[in-house]
């Protein structure tokens, strides 16, 4: 297992529904691939450095994650999928 720090934005006009959505993908391939969720933060709303079609501002969230590196290429194919992500970043941390 490694471990891998990982920051989606989302409009920052998504509601409460769409961020319990985005934590139910993540889960269920974390349960899929037996990894495991070490932390989440909620970072809130920010203004973007430039815009994303219509958006302004993103909401955003931090999570730490132990995944297994084939867990890593499904967890990306699936978050890439999902149209209502603006931008995500998932870095493997060697910490």
């Amino acid at each position: 297992m490694n471990k891998y720090e990982l920051t989606i934005v989302l409009d920052a006009k998504s509601g409460v529904a769409k961020k319990k959505k985005i934590e139910e993908t993540i889960a269920s391939v974390l349960k899929l691939f037996k990894g495991g969720i070490k932390e989440s933060k909620d970072w809130g709303v920010k203004d973007l450095a430039y815009k994303i079609g219509k958006s302004e501002t993103g909401l955003y969230f931090f999570y730490e994650l132990e995944l297994a590196p084939v867990g890593v290429r499904a967890l990306n194919d699936k978050l890439r999928t999902d149209g209502e992500i603006l931008r995500f970043l998932m870095i493997r941390n060697d910490k």
